[in-house]
């Protein structure tokens, strides 16, 4: 009995794909169109770890099976190579970050086409191409146009050892989950994007989504986190000066004893 000699076979037949681009995507009209896309790994290490598979063999397994169905299929793959993973990467093995990134997806895509996995490879991206950032900063610039992006100065979750600011889901008891270093709160100049100007839109759409777990929506909906109430304005006594409050309760209005003023910056906040 001749032996399975998957080395050899795989090799040669992955080469045989890469040829003849067996899974570039055709400009076809004639098909509906399907886009499946991952989430880009970080090249901030010297390889995959066995999350990047786990989750790509899914997004893989659907690619297939709407091929199959006749739908022109785009599954795209690419490199989110800014921000602070490459810059640690960097720093930690002393290489200019242009340096390590570079070889660090030459081994990441390496591993990727072991997997047989469907990617076009014809429209691989890194965000730190030019070709590709000027697109993000022409975004930026149309959305500060419309005011969809203003400037604020509040505090943020910052690691001292990272020097970077974090989302409350970086955190872990309190402190980074990267390096275990404790947060502190530290005002920081910043450009924030006006979210809450979809957050109704958003909601709503989330009911559109097909092959989504109702727990994974009830996460969304508690991320966008809108609350239904009314605004409420207080009379200053004896003062010209009026107090609006926001209250998801304005029924328990009438066992109201006092209001609370709370400033940040230049910012006040009334709590009732």
């Amino acid at each position: 009995m001749e032996k399975y000699n998957h080395q050899t076979i795989e090799a040669k037949w992955q080469q045989q794909w890469q040829t003849t681009e067996l899974y570039k995507t055709a400009e076809s009209q004639d098909k509906p169109k399907y886009y499946v896309l991952d989430m880009f790994p970080y090249p901030s290490g010297q390889g995959l770890h066995v999350g990047h598979p786990k989750g790509y063999i899914a997004t893989d397994i659907l690619a297939r099976y709407k091929m199959l169905q006749g739908f022109n299929v785009l599954h795209p793959m690419g490199w989110d190579a800014f921000g602070l993973p490459a810059e640690n990467y960097a720093l930690q093995h002393k290489v200019h970050p242009e340096q390590a990134v570079q070889e660090n997806i030459k081994t990441f895509k390496a591993q990727l086409n072991k997997l047989g996995l469907t990617y076009d490879w014809s429209r691989e991206i890194r965000t730190t191409d030019p070709d590709y950032y000027q697109w993000t900063q022409w975004t930026f610039i149309q959305m500060f146009k419309q005011g969809l992006i203003y400037q604020s100065n509040e505090p943020i979750n910052w690691c001292p050892s990272c020097q970077t600011g974090l989302a409350n889901e970086d955190l872990e008891d309190g402190k980074c989950e990267r390096c275990g270093s404790a947060i502190v709160k530290k005002p920081l100049p910043q450009w924030v994007i006006r979210i809450t100007d979809y957050a109704e839109r958003l909601l709503n759409d989330l009911d559109k989504l097909e092959h989504w777990e109702e727990a994974i929506k009830e996460m969304q909906r508690n991320w966008i986190g809108q609350s239904q109430g009314a605004e409420v304005i207080f009379q200053i006594k004896d003062q010209p000066q009026t107090i609006k409050v926001f209250t998801t309760r304005p029924d328990t209005l009438f066992g109201a004893t006092y209001l609370v003023l709370l400033r940040i910056n230049q910012t006040w906040s009334a709590l009732i």
